[in-house]
């Protein structure tokens, strides 16, 4: 029985060693095939795009402060009534006319006041007579005073009433000239040249002292009024030129002519005034954006095409010598043409994806046109074990 059972038992071990010698020798041959296959996709990876590359080159740009504003006249003159009670009897112009200093831009009636200017002539000359009559009386009464004919007091009293006479002459007169005065404000002269650009005046109507008539822009000249932050507001000076966009379209170079004393407590602007020169097409009241030229720089610049916005920043895809992109994060500047410049993030000697970048990811193999297929790092020779 023990016979029996010792082949049985040969058997079986026989059987195990085989079993464990099979396991290890799969075992091995699954780990040597798993290494050829995580060695096999970065020996074959495919380019996900065929890309052009680029290099920054630097370029002398006009370094530029942007910032937005209204457009205002430099001075408005408000041009009024001067005499009280009158009637408008004419108005020669209207908004947007153009007007030169001491022209007649409205009439009153002045039949009134020619009336009383009048009156006020008479007055003068029936006090010049009564002033010439006094001073006859106090003349004799002065040649009378050393014969006694007459007590000091009469005589007093006769050089009194001359003089009081000579007083109500002047009197009389002042009165004539503030009514001559009156009737030459009959006329509402320009104070200055420029630009009519309000008219409340009206035919007809009968307006008091101060009565605002018109608006006159003085010289025509125009002004941008542009908001700079606080931080920013170094930067300006008096004189630098500034290029301004009105909301029409049209462009125009100004001259900064000063910049306001204080900075607005809600906003922490201030405001920079800058002369504009005239354009039929840049008017009063338009908003503007603008820019202040503060000089020229020297900046490195790529093409607009290879910087992408991504979560709300700017970057550009620089491709190694083994084909992979790596997104770099970039500050863009001003842009001239085609090409934008890069205030931090490249340097001159970065290989950048011109065109497509848009398509790739950071990490991603491409191929670069006029070049082979990329070789990468993993597909060098492993060092000996």
């Amino acid at each position: 029985m023990q016979r029996s059972r010792r082949p049985l038992l040969i058997a079986i071990l026989v059987v195990a060693l085989v079993a464990v010698a099979a396991f290890f020798l799969l075992r091995g041959k699954s780990a040597e095939g798993e290494a050829k296959k995580a060695d096999k996709p970065a020996a074959t990876a495919r380019p996900a795009l065929t890309v052009t590359v680029v290099q920054p080159q630097p370029a002398e740009l006009v370094a530029g402060l942007p910032a937005n504003g209204n457009i205002a006249a430099w001075q408005e003159a408000i041009i009024g009534s001067e005499s009280a009670g009158l009637r408008l009897a004419d108005v020669r112009v209207n908004v947007g006319d153009v007007v030169k200093k001491g022209q007649v831009l409205a009439t009153f009636s002045g039949d009134t006041v020619q009336a009383e200017v009048a009156q006020a002539r008479a007055s003068l000359a029936e006090a010049e007579a009564a002033a010439a009559d006094a001073a006859a009386n106090a003349e004799r009464a002065r040649t009378l005073s050393a014969t006694g004919a007459l007590s000091q007091a009469q005589i007093n009293q006769y050089l009194t009433t001359g003089q009081t006479a000579k007083a109500r002459v002047e009197a009389a007169r002042a009165a004539l000239q503030a009514q001559q005065v009156r009737q030459r404000n009959t006329q509402v002269l320009a104070p200055d040249d420029g630009v009519i650009s309000s008219r409340t005046a009206t035919v007809g109507a009968v307006v008091g002292s101060g009565a605002e008539l018109f608006r006159l822009v003085r010289l025509g000249r125009l002004e941008w009024r542009a908001e700079v932050a606080s931080n920013e507001l170094p930067k300006v000076r008096v004189g630098q030129k500034a290029r301004v966009t009105a909301a029409s379209g049209v462009t125009v170079e100004g001259t900064v002519r000063a910049l306001a004393p204080t900075v607005d407590p809600q906003t922490r602007n201030a405001l920079v005034y800058v002369d504009l020169p005239g354009n039929g097409d840049v008017r009063a009241g338009m908003y503007a954006r603008g820019e202040f030229m503060l000089g020229r720089i020297q900046q490195l610049t790529v093409p607009q095409s290879a910087v992408v916005v991504r979560d709300g920043f700017a970057s550009v895809f620089e491709v190694a010598a083994d084909g992979k992109v790596a997104m770099r994060r970039v500050t863009t500047g001003q842009r001239a043409g085609d090409r934008i410049a890069i205030a931090e993030g490249v340097k001159p000697e970065m290989k950048l994806v011109e065109r497509g970048a848009a398509f790739l990811n950071d990490g991603d193999v491409v191929q670069v046109q006029g070049q082979g297929q990329p070789t990468p790092a993993a597909a060098a020779p492993a060092p000996k074990q």
